[in-house]
């Protein structure tokens, strides 16, 4: 048996907002559910240690693989993957399960999104887990263009701009592409150094000169990795790097959004050695969310629910049970 067999409960397929999303759900139907959104390039599989312990402590948990990802449908056009969908395949799962309000816990892009909820769909939302992924308010000018000032035209979010060449080339070696991005800290921050053309976070050129050994550091086993090289083996990353593409789409249609997350319980668990998703980060949402817990987990880098399991399950459990007890 495969480790997304062991590791995970059933699949479920659900069509919800004019797509087909894949999903997994454990734990019993009762209490608030905790919904838990994945980032890039991931899959529902990067909570199995935390699907696992939250059903254990009789917490209702779902877990999607979402639009573009894994088994859930994979749209052809770039604006399939703004914003308003992402966020509205999470309403339309929502209702197909027949839950009025879920806490939604997010992890890197999944981050993203689960901070907009509140904005875009309060009324759906109990509360908010950023897993290194903070609360910003609106960028003061397009983001692209910010990346671009100030990590240089080679950046990888600037790069993924681009058609057609960033899904190219990360699909060419797919294992050597998720052995790269799934490294433990030290070969990450490594990554994070300015490339000989000035950029920072070039991931193209970096992936392009690694020789799939030197400061390896793999994080996971062969039996986990494999999951996620099949899955993106089939599944390609049109859909991925087009949530990327959307960017200057969100930052257009956010204008009227609020600034500020209120009345709404909400934890931040940032990472001591994330060099993407630096701790720093998330110091601002102090003064912009309201009701906020935050915690440090130190030693970790950007794959923290995979890195360090039993501290982030620890932390959210704790959460959970001050904040809604069963």
């Amino acid at each position: 048996m495969s480790a997304l067999e062991t590791m995970m409960p059933a699949p479920n397929r659900v069509r919800v907002n004019g797509v087909e999303i894949g999903y997994y759900e454990a734990g019993p139907r009762e209490g608030v559910p905790i919904v838990l959104c994945h980032g890039f390039p991931e899959l529902a599989f990067s909570w199995r240690h935390q699907i696992k312990a939250l059903a254990d402590a009789g917490r209702w948990v779902i877990a999607p693989d979402q639009r573009g990802y894994g088994l859930s449908s994979k749209p052809g056009a770039v604006t399939d993957y703004d914003m308003a969908h992402l966020t509205g395949d999470l309403v339309g799962l929502l209702n197909h399960l027949g839950v009025e309000k879920a806490i939604f816990c997010g992890h890197d892009w999944g981050g993203i999104v689960v901070w907009q909820m509140p904005l875009m769909h309060r009324e759906r939302v109990a509360g908010v887990i950023g897993l290194n992924t903070p609360f910003l308010p609106r960028a003061p000018a397009d983001p692209v263009a910010i990346f671009r000032h100030r990590f240089g035209p080679d950046m990888y979010i600037v790069w993924f701009q681009t058609p057609d060449e960033p899904e190219a080339v990360l699909g060419e070696d797919v294992s050597k592409t998720m052995r790269f991005f799934m490294r433990k800290p030290s070969a990450l921050r490594s990554v994070a150094q300015p490339s000989e053309g000035g950029s920072t976070f070039a991931f193209r050129d970096l992936l392009r000169a690694w020789d799939g050994e030197t400061g390896g550091d793999q994080l996971l086993g062969l039996d986990e990795l494999k999951v996620f090289v099949e899955a993106f083996e089939e599944g390609g990353f049109f859909g991925p790097v087009s949530w990327y593409r959307n960017f200057s789409r969100n930052w257009e249609h956010q204008a009227g959004l609020p600034g500020r997350v209120d009345d709404l319980p909400c934890l931040m668990i940032t990472a001591e050695l994330d060099a993407v998703l630096t701790p720093e980060m998330a110091e601002p949402m102090k003064g912009l969310v309201g009701d906020l817990e935050m915690h440090n987990v130190q030693g970790s880098g950007h794959w923290t629910q995979q890195e360090k399991p039993d501290e982030v399950n620890r932390l959210i459990l704790g959460w959970l049970d001050r904040r809604f007890p069963k």
